[in-house]
């Protein structure tokens, strides 16, 4: 099958491929898997934000499981959007000039 590959994609037969496209091809989802991803992610993010709110009322070590949850919440969330757009496009976007400000801002309050 990778011989057909690299026939179609116009690569020598017997060329390898690099190391770097061989680990793309490997963690490469579909997009059905992305999707779910997405969904557990950002659900597992909207479940730990609302346990630490709920947790900030709890007497002693409350506001601290507030911050460690809200915290945990907040990354999760964030982070499920890896799973639609890949790591490297989105630390693109979030670094663009027009959005540096607020990802700085973001991040520095986590």
């Amino acid at each position: 099958m990778d011989k057909l590959k690299r026939v179609l994609s116009g690569r020598d037969a017997e060329e390898d491929a690099s190391g770097l496209e061989q680990v793309i091809d490997a963690t490469s989802l579909g997009w059905g898997s992305r999707v779910k991803g997405f969904v557990a992610c950002f659900a597992i993010g909207c479940l730990c934000s609302l346990l630490g709110s709920c947790l900030l009322w709890v007497g002693g070590k409350g506001p601290m499981l507030f911050a460690a949850f809200y915290t945990l919440g907040n990354i999760a969330s964030i982070g499920s959007t890896l799973f639609l757009m890949g790591p490297m496009k989105q630390l693109k976007r979030m670094f663009e000039p027009t959005r540096l400000i607020a990802t700085i801002v973001m991040l520095v309050s986590i």
